[in-house]
């Protein structure tokens, strides 16, 4: 299809730079094809959905995967260094994007700071072992396992989407803002961010009201942000992202489906997760792994019925997702309520509800 059918206008002043707080008074688009739209707010998830229903949660957490720092042992000067950490690939070894990439060559040494903060190691050094053409390089750190995380953790800034960093810097409220109620497995650079607007409060209410919530893990990559530059989707390379579902997981998911319940995407990571283990009859299978799929209209879904959502940016892999869910000329209309309505877009904006599409 070509790129250009998922454009659309969006007024800077939709981009929301912070969350509302508590973060359940966030608004709510019920979209249902063929039957229009509701105004409501996340808060009214118990009474939107039934007994039975299970809500699909990401439980990755969010790393501080900013680092500020300079190069050193090459010359008298060394200047300052950025690089934004995007996927591990061992204990020691991540992938990483350089600011100023041309600043650094392959066995050069980074050393990270701890500038204004109390840190228990003095400093955090990188050894540059491989690098593409483009700036993307791989860093072999000093440290290794939890030693590292913690490095990474006590230096390390919030690594706010483009949209929001280019307004306004990370700072410590980020660090409780851009994470999910349900983080706990240390991986991703993005925050799964459907996830956000959930309280202890409001899962309370969903489990009184029977209804369900189960944890899958995807490590969301800053591929996340990437355009389609190509000029029709055919053309477009899905990035990889680690996911993990358990069999007991897989097993109890497939027991609400079998007993009536719905399956609740809440966000697009755990939506392609769950595509991504079911076989093709719709049963999802314990899965650990890479996915790279990519959904576009006339992609079958097979183990979700609803999904939660923020809104997406335009000509983005993720608002060509949802038009694939509930159709395109379904959220192209449900988009322009949403801007003429005056609902907050991307990661600390409001939510949809959508249906499939029949």
């Amino acid at each position: 299809m070509k790129t250009d059918l998922f454009d659309f206008d969006l007024p800077a002043d939709s981009i929301a730079l912070r969350p509302v707080s508590p973060r359940e008074a966030a608004k709510l688009l019920v979209v249902k094809p063929g039957e229009g739209l509701d105004d409501r707010t996340v808060g009214d998830l118990p009474d939107l959905l039934r007994a039975g229903d299970c809500l699909v949660v990401n439980d990755s957490k969010v790393i501080a995967a900013r680092l500020k720092g300079r190069r050193i042992g090459r010359g008298e000067v060394e200047p300052s260094i950025e690089a934004t950490l995007h996927k591990r690939l061992d204990g020691s070894h991540w992938r990483a994007f350089i600011l100023g990439a041309k600043k650094v060559q392959v066995g050069d040494t980074l050393r990270f700071g701890s500038e204004g903060r109390v840190c228990f190691l003095d400093q955090l050094d990188a050894q540059v072992s491989h690098k593409d053409e483009g700036g993307d390089v791989t860093l072999s750190f000093s440290f290794t396992g939890p030693v590292l995380d913690q490095a990474i953790a006590e230096r390390g800034d919030m690594p706010l989407p483009p949209y929001i960093a280019s307004k306004r810097p990370p700072d410590a409220q980020d660090r409780a803002d851009y994470q999910t109620l349900f983080a706990r497995e240390n991986g991703s650079v993005a925050a799964p961010t459907a996830g956000l607007h959930f309280t202890p409060e409001l899962v309370e209410r969903l489990m009184r009201r029977g209804i369900n919530v189960r944890r899958v893990t995807l490590h969301v990559g800053a591929g996340t942000f990437l355009p389609v530059k190509s000029d029709d989707t055919e053309g477009h390379k899905m990035h990889a992202e680690y996911g993990v579902v358990s069999a007991e997981v897989a097993d109890t998911l497939n027991g609400y489906r079998a007993e009536g319940g719905r399956l609740v995407a809440v966000g697009s990571t755990a939506l392609r997760l769950l595509e991504s283990a079911a076989d093709r009859n719709g049963q999802i299978q314990e899965f650990a792994g890479e996915t790279s799929i990519f959904m576009t209209p006339g992609y079958r879904f097979k183990a979700v019925d609803l999904m939660l959502t923020n809104f997406h940016l335009p000509r983005s892999t993720l608002f060509m997702l949802v038009s694939a869910f509930s159709g395109l000329e379904t959220m192209q209309r449900a988009y322009k309520h949403a801007i003429e309505s005056g609902y907050r877009f991307y990661s600390y904006g409001d939510a949809c509800l959508l249906y499939p599409e029949a």
